[in-house]
């Protein structure tokens, strides 16, 4: 078989941290996930970067992968070093099923037909805090994580989605057989980018039928107009430099509509204003930050022309005063 290049599917250095990692796997996960992408091939992409990131992002598997690596390059017949059981930590992951990885994955990290299991963990929605459960030696518990794209007005007001699943065929004799199946999966309100949402048994099946739990990483689609960070909402405002000097009152769009905003007299490009509580639902719920624009219109006629002219007469001042 041939030597996989995890660092190279992902796009990393091997000092990558954990975060450029994480960071990597999104963004090639948004580009080819079978669901939404036009790429072609992107299904065997897809199935390419998640085993990639199933090995980097834990710090064992990268450390076992790591020791292995520095013998091979990518695409070299891959062998698996004799002593392996002593040097490496060979053994089946929770998450490996038949046909989910690849040959190579398993030759490293366990097969179906090995009896040592991992632990059960159990993941919060919420957090990252791990408590292990029960042990099933025979029967692997096979949790599975997918990523889930949806917009920011789907977190704003939550939403029903039917999610089209893809897994393995439970038969041990047919590996890489795949079947799908469709979940209608309801998106809380007030979900942030990152966040895992659990689905309780609705993981991979075991061979006896067994099956372990679904996590959806939640990914923001990209948005027309606002950006995020956690529950804030951003928002690049543009106004006319008479809004800006009289500090008239505008309507300013936001995630549960427009809302009415008197500006302050005199405000200046670059200023940021918080519309509190306007961002995404949570206790507390976030805020919506305005970044503020001011838009001059461009001077293509003689009356314009001759308006700007007499505005250099009748407001004289220096902005670069301060830079003497």
């Amino acid at each position: 078989m041939k030597f996989k290049d995890y660092y190279k599917t992902l796009g990393v250095a091997r000092e990558a941290s954990a975060e450029d990692v994480k960071r990597a796997y999104r963004r090639l996960a948004r580009k080819y996930h079978p669901d939404v992408s036009k790429e072609p091939n992107a299904e065997q992409h897809f199935k390419e970067i998640q085993e990639a990131y199933e090995v980097l992002k834990d710090p064992e598997k990268r450390t076992t992968y790591n020791n292995v690596g520095n013998n091979w390059k990518a695409n070299d017949t891959f062998r698996p070093p004799p002593n392996r059981n002593n040097d490496f930590a060979f053994h089946a992951s929770n998450t490996s099923s038949p046909g989910i990885f690849s040959d190579f994955f398993e030759t490293l990290f366990g097969n179906s037909g090995h009896s040592q299991y991992r632990y059960r963990h159990n993941f919060s929605t919420t957090d990252n805090n791990v408590s292990s459960g029960k042990q099933e030696p025979n029967s692997p518990p096979n949790d599975h994580q997918v990523p889930v794209y949806i917009d920011l007005e789907d977190s704003f007001n939550g939403t029903i989605r039917e999610l089209p699943i893809p897994e393995a065929a439970t038969n041990r004799h047919e590996p890489g057989k795949y079947k799908q199946r469709i979940l209608k999966v309801t998106i809380p309100a007030g979900v942030i980018a990152g966040q895992r949402i659990r689905l309780t048994g609705q993981g991979i099946a075991g061979f006896n039928g067994h099956r372990g739990d679904l996590y959806l990483e939640v990914a923001f689609n990209q948005h027309r107009l606002f950006k995020s960070e956690q529950r804030d909402i951003y928002l690049d405002l543009p106004i006319t430099p008479w809004e800006a000097a009289l500090g008239r009152t505008i309507a300013v769009p936001t995630l549960g509509g427009n809302v009415d905003l008197k500006l302050p007299a005199g405000i200046q490009s670059g200023t940021k204003l918080r519309l509190k509580g306007r961002g995404l639902p949570g206790n507390p719920p976030g805020d919506q930050f305005l970044n503020i624009r001011i838009m001059v219109p461009k001077a293509n006629t003689q009356k314009a022309r001759e308006f700007y002219e007499r505005m250099e007469k009748d407001f004289p001042m220096n902005p670069r005063s301060d830079l003497r």
